[in-house]
């Protein structure tokens, strides 16, 4: 048997078909050749990309790692150049306070404070009110700066007992707020929101507290924000408005009355008692308040002046208004006066304050003979 390749047939040089077949085993050779070469840059380019864009990726993380803010939203470098006075606004959510501080130029953008606002801890603790800060400041600073909560304001307090006066003499010398914007608001009841039972007279209706007064309140804010905290406390005890304005004089009499909160709902029937029969009130305060003068330099002429429209010796009833500006404990205790027959009540020590309370007229006179000797003791007789 022939070996195959020694096949006479085969070992013959190849005819013009065979050399067809050749060249086309080459053109195709040189074909995958070709693609192998395309394959291979596409996988070199695939690569090239995706290297560049995890390279990028890990800059960026590492970047915000090592400084958070360093992104592109647009900040100042800080320190910051010109004092500006920014008020925050109640319920500002971080976006609104950025807003806030871009338009008055402390921050270069809305998204660096908003950043900033996120990585401050006490950043969800920035209360409403104005703040003093600086124009192009670095957005973590203008932050830090809000969360030391260190406002531009200023507080006036309110005693109880206070009369409008003495409420209108501290306001002007705690305050910015002048006299003469006092007078002027006043002239205007309806601006600050006194009620018409009042009268326009705003004594009695300036509730004792303490008011935050910031850049920009006027006299009309702070005594709008007195006069509401009045009828919010007369509503919150449940006073008819019909019933206000005597609820006010009866508690700014106790007010100016009473030293302690026990002796309060006891004045307050002792009065109601005294009402009741008709009887003069007799309240030294009252006279004192018409005269402008204090009540322990009240004489027996002034109890006899029938001229002054307070003089509760001489008129009965109610004064012509409060004598004061009562606080939560007096409108309450007239609101809820106590259970008694009380109609007569003096002081018996005069430095501290202490009251006894009686149902005739003799057990009165003993307890003003007890004042009356506390009175000699002291030098005061």
């Amino acid at each position: 048997m022939t070996d195959l390749f020694e096949h006479p047939a085969l070992a013959q040089p190849p005819g013009p078909s065979g050399r067809r077949s050749a060249a086309r085993q080459r053109l195709a050779a040189k074909r995958r050749r070709r693609r192998r070469v395309r394959t291979s840059l596409v996988v070199v380019v695939v690569l090239a990309v995706v290297g560049a864009v995890a390279w990028k990726t890990w800059g960026d993380v590492s970047g915000f790692l090592t400084n958070p803010f360093a992104r592109s939203a647009e900040d100042y470098p800080g320190p910051g150049k010109d004092p500006v006075d920014v008020q925050i606004p109640q319920g500002a959510t971080g976006a609104q306070m950025g807003g806030v501080l871009l338009d008055a130029g402390v921050v270069a953008s809305v998204d660096a404070f908003k950043d900033a606002f996120a990585m401050n801890p006490g950043a969800a603790g920035i209360q409403p009110g104005t703040y003093a800060l600086l124009t192009e400041m670095r957005a973590s600073d203008a932050v830090a700066a809000l969360v030391k909560n260190e406002k531009v304001e200023t507080k006036v307090t309110i005693p109880e007992g206070f009369t409008a006066a003495q409420v209108f003499e501290r306001v002007a010398s705690v305050t910015t707020i002048t006299k003469d914007e006092i007078d002027a608001a006043l002239a205007d009841p309806a601006s600050i929101g006194l009620p018409a039972e009042a009268g326009g007279q705003v004594e009695g209706w300036l509730f004792p507290a303490t008011y935050t007064v910031q850049p920009g309140d006027s006299a009309v804010t702070l005594l709008s924000d007195m006069v509401a905290k009045t009828v919010a406390e007369l509503d919150a005890q449940g006073v008819a408005a019909a019933d206000r304005e005597d609820v006010l004089k009866k508690a700014s009499l106790v007010e100016r009355e009473a030293k302690y909160a026990p002796d309060r709902p006891m004045m307050a029937r002792a009065i109601d008692n005294r009402l009741a029969i008709d009887m003069p009130l007799q309240i030294d305060a009252s006279v004192a308040y018409g005269l402008a003068k204090p009540g322990t330099d009240l004489t027996t002429a002034d109890t006899q002046d029938a001229g002054n429209p307070y003089n509760t010796y001489a008129h009965k009833g109610l004064p012509p208004t409060p004598i004061a500006n009562p606080g939560a404990a007096s409108v309450e205790a007239v609101v809820h006066p106590a259970d008694g027959g009380w109609i007569f009540w003096t002081a018996v020590n005069l430095d501290t304050g202490e009251t006894k309370f009686a149902v005739t007229f003799e057990e009165h006179q003993k307890n003003v003979a007890e004042l009356r000797a506390w009175q000699a003791a002291n030098g005061q007789g």
